[in-house]
């Protein structure tokens, strides 16, 4: 079976990677006063160029920056939108893992002014990611996905004196990103990726029982979040690739969520005008394979089956075993095989190292290899 030539590719990955400790010391230097802006981007540029070979290196032909500019892979983009602030205020969300739970607190948001996209959010980044990729790569930008705006705070981070009604709002927001997908396609990008946790999250009983908490419709939520990101992404240039991942959560080895995806599976799958779907499938949380049957032909299913959440190595076998399992209902050559999240959804990372990274990344190489050629 051939390999692809469009992404997503049959060996990818979605996008975070683990921080190089002297990026880390660079950005304590920079919060304490003790290294200037310019300073701090010398780092950074050094830092991601290894980062590029790290992927090169692996076989790898997507290649991102590793979100190495970011402290958090969302809220750097979010509070970047016109109209959108952080608050006083701490949103708390409680992870789980295999040793126990673990609290994380982030700044809030305030939808305080209409939405809109002042400039080419992550521009400068893209474009210099374009300039260190050779030409058996491919520069991937992952932005997080509109629906991120919204999902946290729910109607209650919206000021009601801008947007009385919701309407209005999702026609400001999906406009804005619409807008922001059009320049970064004028910058050279031809794989952007929208990073979505709700409609992960959507599948988690506890997680709808939330939203209703809130005064949200957790039975019809996804059907507004589809058609969020098919507004956002409706006019991209026929250059442009798009897909989305979808997982439940990844802070410090860390999950908010559980599930399968059969809740959202139907209107998800037939429905979300992406080119393929990251999907995590690294453990039982994920539930089983028997959802991928709405999805359509044409569309790629990137089977997240290798952890990031810990060192420990998958073996081929149990990998091209699941991988048959996943093609009784969706046919091998619409598959595709990736880790199940990022390395370092926030500036914290997981908790495995460098290297344990770096094998994995040729592990998800090597078997893409032997099942597709």
């Amino acid at each position: 079976m051939a390999a692809r030539t469009l992404p997503p590719f049959r060996a990818d990955h979605v996008g975070s990677l683990l921080r190089p400790p002297e990026l880390l010391q660079a950005r304590e230097r920079h919060r304490a006063g003790e290294l200037d802006a310019d300073g701090l981007r010398e780092v950074e540029d050094a830092a991601i160029a290894d980062a590029v070979r790290l992927q090169r290196d692996a076989g790898l032909t997507t290649a991102t920056d590793g979100e190495f500019r970011r402290t958090s892979w969302h809220m750097d983009f979010i509070y970047q939108l016109e109209g959108v602030d952080p608050t006083d205020e701490k949103l708390a969300v409680h992870f789980r893992n295999s040793g126990g739970d673990l609290d994380f607190e982030s700044a809030a948001l305030s939808v305080h002014d209409r939405v809109s996209l002042g400039h080419t959010i992550f521009g400068d980044a893209f474009s210099f990611l374009q300039s260190q990729v050779s030409e058996d790569q491919v520069a991937k930008l992952t932005i997080p996905s509109p629906n991120m705006v919204h999902y946290r705070g729910g109607r209650a981070a919206i000021d009601e004196s801008v947007y009385p009604e919701l309407e209005p709002f999702w026609a400001d927001l999906t406009a804005a990103y619409a807008e922001q997908v059009r320049r970064v396609a004028e910058l050279g990008c031809t794989y952007l990726q929208l990073d979505d946790t709700s409609l992960a999250y959507l599948n988690d009983p506890e997680q709808r029982a939330l939203v209703a908490s809130q005064g949200g419709d957790p039975d019809h939520l996804h059907e507004q979040y589809v058609k969020n990101v098919n507004d956002a992404i409706r006019d991209r240039p026929e250059g442009l690739r798009v897909t989305t991942h979808m997982c439940r959560g990844n802070f410090r080895s860390s999950w908010a969520a559980e599930g399968g995806y059969d809740f959202v599976a139907e209107v998800l799958f037939s429905q979300l005008d992406v080119d393929g779907f990251f999907l995590e499938y690294d453990d039982e949380r994920s539930g089983g394979f028997e959802p991928l049957r709405y999805v359509p032909e044409g569309k790629q299913v990137v089977l997240g089956l290798v952890t990031t959440k810990s060192g420990e190595l998958e073996s081929k076998d149990d990998l091209k075993r699941r991988i048959d399992e996943a093609s009784q209902y969706v046919p091998l050559e619409q598959l595709c095989l990736s880790p199940q999240c990022g390395f370092s959804s926030t500036v914290e990372g997981n908790e495995l190292t460098v290297e344990q990274e770096q094998a994995k990344l040729r592990l998800v190489v090597e078997t893409a290899e032997e099942v597709w050629g």
